[in-house]
C-alpha cells in the first residue's frame, strides 16, 4: 500500500477517534480522578489524549509500524543517528519515552557498564517504558517533567526524540535550556524532531494539514532554530543536518570545554 494512503487512513482514524471519545474521555475526568490523568498537563490532555494519555489508544499505537508510517519510513535512519552517538558505558537520559523497540535498543547500546535514564510525564507512558525496560537493570524509568528533572547524573548524552513540536512554545524554550544546563563539559545534546519541508517535498503538504488539525506546536519549528530556544548558545557547539527534502532534522550541542 503506499504510505501517503496510510498515513491517510491513520490520520481519519485518529480524527474520528478523536470526535467520538474525547468529549467522553474528558466528562469522566471530570466526574472521577483517574489514574492515567493524574498530574498530567493540561496541553496533553487537551490535544494528546488520544495519543500519549488514554490507555486504550496508548496500547495500539505503541508498536514500530505505528512509528514507521508517520515518519514515512524514516524511523530506522533517524533513530540509528541517535544510536550511533551512544558507547557502552555511557550515561544516556532520554526525555521522553518513543513508542516502538527504541528504548530497549537505546539500553541494550549503553550497556550494563552504563546508565540510561528514561523519564516521562504521563503514567502511561511510564508504565511501557518499565514494561520494556524490564530487562535491563541499569535502566531506570521515571516519572519526571523534562524541564525540571535532575538526577544529578552528568550525562554524556541526552537525547530528545520528536518532543519539541509537541510541546508549547514557552515549554520549548524551558527544556532546551534545561536539557543543556545538564550537559557537562565535552557532553551533548541531540534533537532530532520536525524541520520546515522544502518547497518541493510532497510530504509538506501532508504535514501542513497534520499540524493545522492535530499538531497545533509543531509549526514552530518549522519557523525557528532549536538553537534559537538556548539562553547561551554561544557555550555550545551547534551541528544541524536535514533529511528527507528539509522534512526531519538532527541538531546536535556540544558543550564547550
Amino acid at each position: 500500500m503506499d504510505i501517503k494512503v496510510k498515513v491517510n487512513t491513520l490520520l481519519e482514524l485518529l480524527r474520528t477517534e478523536q470526535r467520538s471519545t474525547f468529549p467522553q474521555a474528558l466528562q469522566f475526568k471530570e466526574r472521577a480522578p483517574n489514574r492515567w490523568y493524574d498530574g498530567v498537563p493540561e496541553y496533553l490532555v487537551d490535544i494528546y489524549d488520544w495519543a500519549y494519555v488514554n490507555p486504550k489508544w496508548v496500547a495500539w499505537l505503541d508498536q514500530n509500524m505505528v512509528v514507521r508510517v508517520l515518519l514515512f519510513g524514516n524511523d530506522a535512519r533517524l533513530m540509528r543517528i541517535y544510536l550511533d552517538e551512544i558507547q557502552p558505558g555511557m550515561k544516556v537520559w532520554q526525555v521522553a519515552h518513543v513508542y516502538g523497540d527504541l528504548v530497549q535498543r537505546v539500553a541494550a547500546r549503553v550497556g550494563p557498564l552504563g546508565r540510561f535514564h528514561l523519564t516521562d510525564i504521563t503514567p502511561i507512558q511510564i508504565e511501557h517504558g518499565c514494561n520494556k525496560l524490564a530487562a535491563f537493570p541499569w535502566a531506570r524509568v521515571i516519572r519526571a517533567n523534562a524541564a525540571t528533572y535532575d538526577s544529578g547524573a552528568d550525562y554524556d548524552l541526552i537525547c530528545s526524540f520528536f518532543l519539541l513540536h509537541e510541546v508549547p512554545e514557552e515549554k520549548k524554550y524551558q527544556i532546551v535550556d534545561h536539557l543543556l544546563e545538564c550537559v557537562p563539559p565535552g557532553g551533548k545534546a541531540l534533537f532530532i524532531d520536525y524541520h520546515r519541508p522544502a518547497w518541493w517535498q510532497p510530504v509538506r503538504w501532508i504535514l501542513k494539514g497534520v499540524n493545522a488539525w492535530l499538531e497545533p506546536f509543531a509549526d514552530a519549528l518549522w519557523q525557528h532554530e532549536i538553537q534559537d530556544y538556548a539562553s547561551c548558545p554561544k557555550a555550545f557547539t551547534w551541528c544541524k543536518r536535514t533529511f528527507f527534502g528539509g522534512t526531519y532534522q538532527v541538531v546536535r550541542a556540544v558543550r564547550n570545554s
